[in-house]
């Protein structure tokens, strides 16, 4: 029983770590940029597009494909650094459990 008590207890440690993680990955922002910064996003820690920034100069009727492309490409940026601090953070907690999304 003892082994029992040791796993329950080495459970509740790596879920208060776990929490911990989700809590500072939730505060943070991130922020993407494309157009050598005309067009900014920012996402929060909990995946959700916060802002959208575009300079007026890269609005031009006659191109609306490459203003699209830019806000695609900046918030996928923001979404690659969130995901990058989520690794960071969830990984080493999730040590090779194979627990989708924490590894």
């Amino acid at each position: 029983m003892s082994n029992m008590n040791q796993m329950m207890r080495q459970a509740q440690v790596m879920q208060r770590k776990l929490k911990k993680a989700q809590d500072e990955l939730a505060a943070m922002s991130f922020e993407g940029s494309s157009g050598g910064g005309m067009v900014k996003a920012e996402v929060s820690g909990e995946g959700e597009l916060k802002s959208m920034a575009i300079d007026p100069s890269v609005v031009d009727p006659e191109d609306v494909e490459l203003l699209q492309d830019m806000v695609v490409a900046s918030i996928t940026e923001a979404m690659r650094k969130r995901s990058e601090a989520e690794d960071r953070l969830m990984g080493p907690i999730a040590g090779g459990l194979g627990i989708p999304g924490l590894s």
